[in-house]
């Protein structure tokens, strides 16, 4: 049923009854030019967005980024998310296709740049950086001595079960092996060599918060920000000052680039830097860019800050 907002003839009514009426009608009107739905007001775009994003930051851009970028645009993020090296590997191979990459080292970028490589890549930005820490489980029969003595004296006791990711698909592998094999050579400890070298300890990115959480292990090397998204216990690693760098773009031929776009303008304005501020990444002032050429025209001044 349709309500018309012109006037109509009809036959002749009460003046009582016409009034009442009459004001009903237009109060539908109004409600019907106020109405978000109606042809008069500028609905929000819709579609998906396809983002391809460091392990670390899955937490973060599924619960808290996805929402409310969504609520601003109108588009859905979709996140895969996994090591950086390995996105890269599976762009370049085909296994994977998105519109945005963001990855945990501006190095992942350089294996996607050149016609040698696929031409995936022409720009991207690092906008900002989460130290690398030892995140605990507060149940584990070690966290009392973990808060209390240097990680390098603990993690090597009997029974101690630490986690890290590979350093062959995740740039956070590389700096736990970096941490673990400085603490080894300034503390002449040879047993932290050695859980640098072995395998036993190795997880997903995607999986290694879930298996501390479930108390299959005492520690794990983490960033600051999976850290805080996921409610993580951590001490610093002294001696260390370890970080990751979070790089942006837009892919070549991005299916959605539009959408790719929107989530640019969004993660680096005033709304995704407060998300991000909230759990711990550090803005990288000014933004750092590489190919400042090849940005987009819209996003040029947004890059630029």
């Amino acid at each position: 049923m349709s309500t018309q907002c012109s006037p109509q003839k009809s036959r002749a009514l009460p003046l009582r009854w016409f009034t009442t009426a009459a004001a009903a009608s237009l109060g539908i009107c109004a409600f019907a030019a106020l109405s978000p739905g109606s042809a008069g007001a500028s609905p929000l775009p819709s579609g998906p967005v396809d983002v391809l994003s460091a392990g670390s930051l899955q937490d973060l851009l599924q619960e808290q980024v996805g929402p409310a970028f969504e609520r601003a645009t109108g588009y859905t993020l979709n996140d895969t998310s996994m090591g950086s090296d390995a996105i890269a590997s599976g762009i370049k191979g085909g296994t994977l296709q998105g519109d945005v990459f963001i990855s945990a080292s501006p190095t992942v970028n350089k294996v996607l740049e050149g016609s040698a490589d696929g031409n995936w890549v022409s720009w991207y930005v690092s906008f900002g950086s989460s130290p690398l820490i030892l995140g605990y489980n507060p149940s584990s029969k070690f966290a009392g001595v973990l808060r209390t003595k240097p990680w390098y004296d603990v993690i090597d006791q009997p029974g101690f079960l630490i986690g890290r990711t590979d350093p062959a698909t995740d740039p956070k592998g590389v700096l736990a092996v970096t941490a673990l094999d400085h603490a080894a050579k300034a503390h002449d400890l040879p047993a932290l060599k050695a859980i640098a070298s072995s395998t036993s300890n190795v997880f997903p990115e995607t999986s290694l918060v879930g298996q501390l959480q479930a108390g299959q292990l005492d520690a794990g090397f983490f960033y600051g920000v999976e850290a805080a998204a996921a409610d993580i216990k951590t001490i610093p690693l002294s001696g260390t000052n370890l970080a990751g760098v979070y790089t942006l773009t837009v892919l070549n031929r991005a299916p959605h680039e539009a959408a790719a776009r929107a989530f640019v303008t969004f993660l680096l304005g005033n709304d995704g830097q407060r998300i991000l501020k909230k759990n711990g990444i550090v803005a990288i002032t000014p933004i750092k860019v590489s190919g400042k050429s090849s940005v987009p025209k819209d996003l040029k001044q947004l890059v630029s800050r």
